[in-house]
């Protein structure tokens, strides 16, 4: 990479480099590309050795729930920049159809790689372990006579087969549902000679089916809906002559659009469009491989699509559907062991947490200390008369929390609750519009944030009367206030009733629930006022102190690095002689390891047993440590199209536990993938060395 220009050497003046150009192109990776190497380090653990067979597979599963995501948002975007005539550049240099180019060459390279790993690697194991999908042309008459049956009682009823005429126009397909596409000869009963029909699987049927043990050769033998679909597809056509059965998938453009400032109701409005979705404009048809040239050009045309949006594959054409197998089979032997999160020393069970604050705050490290303490303390806030409010921002819960519960309680027990709700957390909303609805029907008061700005900042404020005194109660966190994604993502969670932190998190509210200008925050930093200029402040005092021979060091853990700014900074920072240490799990658009520029940064990606989740940012300050925890990726969105927070921990204690916690992850030569210069990851090894693994020493040193 020709990254340095010199001038004209003469014979009175030595040569002299010109600086580096930090804006150049060639110093920032794709975004959209970035994103589809994380999901092949998804893909890669499907083909460890060393992982669960079982979990494995769902590794598998979970790179094609991925790439789902991917063109439902990413790659419907760009189709959208395209048909809109955009022509600029992003920070990389790549048009919109310069980027689609790109990634059409690479999707298709991981598609054909998550099959071939299928069909060579998992189901050859998991047949080897008892664990067997029966082929069609293995069937034997028992369990071909099993098949009619089951095909007759459970899904003929609910199948709508449709012939293709005039009258009978191409069907509207739901987003990622299973269809077949069917060809016919002969007449049916009215005279037609339809060659053509659609058959759509209800998803109301499961994709797989467990044999019954008494036609089964083993105790988890399975059947594809799909197989037996295709054995009894001539059912739905008597009379005629079925000449070819062949899946197909159509993935659609999944983001929403609500003009926000056009709409007197947000929740309305995005009800409304939630039904869209499913129907909105194509982005990818997947065929069965073995589906004729021109059946594919009829679907190809049906779709508006072009051949570069066309996968065929050897297989299932929802891989996702796969996962519903790690629940079906009771192996032990072939999942993760089971763990139970521990409590901080701390805690004693049903201990007063009020009492337990005010000795000191307190830091939660999931999944390997439990999420109960945060339920905890909403619970007591319920049922404590000495408690008025309680405020909580969600973006994403489970079905059935039980933090929900404990505000439906509180609110009924007359407690000001207060709720902002993100209605517009991607493929959350549904669920979202209905946990709104609940609280409203409870007495709490529910708002939707702020219009333009996604609530992403995880905060929870319990206000109580002490005496005389108010004191306030805070968590807050770099993940969502979800049970279920706390025992399978890390991330930390931070309690304290410090009087400082207590007050700004009482402005924030402020914010998102009234009106007026921007309140100044004493100790957080928030978007999209101050955290972006007070992370880049950051960055740059560590500069400043590496030229004056301070000690200085960054450490940052992350999702996603994109924001041009903070890469410019932390490039500034290298050439200054920083040492920085990012760990980003998926997109990075930093290029390391660039003579003059970047020899100083070093990226690595941990994938493992857990998604990686908390956002860490530490900073060595000249000997005197700043640390920060967040839930905001270094990304434009996060920067300045949403609310976020990063807070201050303060404790000695605490930010001495959470860098040795997180030096962990720098020593990780397991799990570990280290980008290098030309955008592409190499996974760590030990070789030789003693072997690390971040979440299994984790697991060890805080689990019970």
């Amino acid at each position: 990479m020709n990254l340095m220009n010199e001038t004209v050497e003469t014979t009175t003046a030595p040569v002299v480099a010109a600086p580096i150009n930090l804006d150049a192109p060639e110093l920032y990776l794709n975004r959209e590309l970035s994103l589809l190497e994380f999901n092949h380090r998804v893909l890669e653990q499907a083909r460890n050795p060393d992982t669960p067979l079982l979990e494995r597979l769902r590794f598998l599963c979970i790179s094609s729930r991925n790439m789902d995501e991917f063109f439902e948002i990413r790659v419907a975007g760009l189709i959208q920049q395209v048909e809109y005539g955009a022509i600029q550049v992003g920070q990389d240099g790549l048009t919109p159809q310069e980027q689609l180019a790109l990634i059409g060459k690479r999707a298709h390279e991981i598609v054909a790689e998550q099959y071939r790993v299928l069909n060579e690697e998992l189901i050859p194991a998991l047949d080897k372990a008892g664990i067997r999908f029966a082929k069609r042309a293995h069937w034997n008459e028992r369990l071909r006579d099993w098949t009619r049956r089951h095909f007759n009682r459970e899904v003929l009823p609910v199948l709508t087969p449709m012939g293709l005429d005039p009258a009978h126009p191409f069907p509207r397909i739901l987003n990622k549902s299973l269809n077949f596409i069917v060809s016919l000869e002969g007449k049916d009963a009215f005279g037609r000679e339809n060659t053509i029909a659609i058959v759509q699987a209800p998803r109301s049927l499961p994709r797989l089916i467990h044999i019954p043990k008494e036609y089964a050769k083993g105790e988890h033998d399975f059947v594809f809906l799909s197989s037996i679909i295709h054995a009894h597809v001539g059912e739905l056509f008597p009379g005629m002559t079925v000449t070819g059965c062949y899946q197909f998938r159509v993935t659609r453009n999944s983001d929403l659009f609500v003009d926000e400032e056009e709409v007197d109701d947000l929740l309305k409005a995005l009800a409304g469009e939630l039904h869209a979705r499913r129907f909105s404009d194509a982005v990818r048809l997947e065929v069965a491989e073995n589906c004729p040239a021109h059946m594919v050009d009829y679907l190809l045309r049906q779709f508006e699509l072009g051949p570069d949006n066309l996968y065929r594959v050897q297989g299932p054409v929802n891989l996702n559907r796969l996962a519903a197998i790690i629940d079906l089979v009771d192996r032990p032997d072939l999942k993760y062991p089971p763990f139970v999160p521990s409590l901080p020393q701390r805690i004693s069970r049903n201990e007063n947490l009020f009492d337990v604050l005010k000795r000191g705050d307190l830091l939660l490290h999931h999944p390997f200390q439990a999420f109960i303490p945060v339920i905890d303390l909403v619970n007591q806030a319920a049922t404590d008369p000495d408690v008025l409010a309680i405020k909580q921002t969600l973006y994403r819960t489970d079905p059935q929390s039980r933090l929900v519960d404990a505000l439906v309680r509180a609110a009924r027990a007359g407690k000001e609750v207060t709720v902002v709700i993100e209605l517009r957390a991607r493929f959350d909303e549904e669920a979202n519009i209905a946990l709104a609805t609940r609280l409203q029907e409870a007495g709490a008061h529910v708002v939707y944030g702020v219009v333009g700005y996604k609530t992403h900042a995880k905060l929870l404020m319990v206000v109580r009367r002490e005496g005389r005194n108010i004191r306030r109660y805070c968590h807050l966190g770099t993940g969502n206030y979800h049970a279920g994604t706390a025992r399978q993502y890390t991330d930390y969670g931070f309690m304290t009733c410090d009087r400082d932190i207590g007050e700004d998190v009482h402005k924030l509210f402020h914010q998102l629930t009234g009106l007026g200008k921007a309140i100044k925050l004493k100790k957080l930093l928030q978007s999209p006022f101050t955290l972006h200029k007070g992370m880049i402040d950051l960055i740059r005092q560590e500069a400043d102190n590496a030229r004056a021979g301070k000690p200085s060091r960054i450490i940052a853990k992350m999702n996603s690095l994109v924001e041009p700014q903070i890469i410019r900074a932390l490039y500034e920072a290298s050439q200054a002689g920083v040492k920085i240490e990012l760990i980003v799990r998926g997109i990075c658009c930093l290029r390391p390891s660039v003579p003059g520029v970047s020899e100083n940064i070093k990226v690595r990606s941990i994938v493992g047993r857990f998604l990686e989740h908390h956002r860490v940012f530490y900073f060595e300050n000249g000997g005197e440590p700043r640390l920060y925890i967040s839930s905001a990726d270094w990304m434009n969105r996060n920067f300045f199209q949403r609310v976020e927070a990063a807070t201050p921990i303060e404790d000695k204690k605490i930010i001495q536990r959470i860098l040795r916690e997180i030096t962990l992850y720098l020593k990780d030569n397991t799990q570990a993938w280290l980008l290098e210069s030309d955008g592409r990851y190499k996974p760590t090894q030990p070789r030789g060395q003693k072997v690390r693994c971040a979440q299994l020493e984790l697991l060890a040193k805080l689990t019970t």
